[in-house]
């Protein structure tokens, strides 16, 4: 082999690896753009309006007046915090009841904690997410962000979230809280019941809903 076509062939293999890194480049630049990245909600004003909605998990059932996680909530974020929970409330009834709080206090950030009695009384899972959808749709068509706070399937094993949850969080690209309740209501220290949390059970979903908040950029 001649020093010329040694020359040739080595020139070919440089651009070959080039060619190559440059593919590799390209395809992990892709991927990257494709990946989910973490849903992100508009920062809060000092004066902004968090709605807190849901059932009795909202509501602050199991525990002293003003020990409920939008009380607790709004200590630590600093600003105002709704509660309106409605203990026994379905995901259907949600919905009815959802657009006239919306109108009445505008608020900047709807903190959504639904479905819990939909799980319980085994209702269709396919309605419930319907329901949640139609919520979470009714706040965003009104210009107000969502953060959905996800509760588990009652089981007799360890507590999960349901994946519900998360399956609508990924889909409409909302923040969700995604095991922060299931916690509280494995740790007997934290239940006044089985369903419900105690006073320590909801500062604990305070600080966690806190912090995905800080994690979304809204605090």
């Amino acid at each position: 082999m001649n020093g010329r076509t040694l020359k040739a062939r080595t020139q070919c293999r440089d651009r070959w690896q080039l060619a190559a890194a440059i593919g590799a480049l390209l395809v992990t630049m892709l991927v990257a753009a494709c990946s989910p990245r973490p849903e992100t909600l508009s920062p809060l004003s000092p004066d902004a309006v968090i709605l807190a909605f849901g059932d009795s998990l909202t509501a602050g059932t199991g525990a002293a007046p003003g020990a409920s996680f939008p009380a607790q909530l709004e200590a630590l974020s600093g600003r105002r915090v709704i509660n309106a929970g409605n203990p026994g409330e379905v995901s259907r009834d949600g919905v009815a009841r959802l657009p006239a709080l919306l109108d009445e206090h505008r608020p900047d950030l709807l903190i959504l904690t639904h479905g819990g009695n939909d799980l319980l009384r085994r209702m269709d899972p396919e309605q419930t997410r319907a329901n949640l959808k139609t919520m979470i749709g009714q706040a965003q068509d009104r210009g107000v962000e969502v953060l959905l706070v996800a509760v588990p399937a009652p089981t007799l094993l360890r507590l999960r979230s349901d994946p519900l949850y998360a399956e609508i969080g990924q889909r409409l690209r909302i923040p969700v809280e995604n095991g922060a309740i299931a916690r509280v209501l494995s740790r007997d220290a934290m239940k006044a019941d089985p369903i419900h949390p105690n006073g320590d059970g909801y500062r604990y979903l305070a600080e966690h809903i806190h912090r995905r908040l800080v994690d979304a950029g809204a605090l």
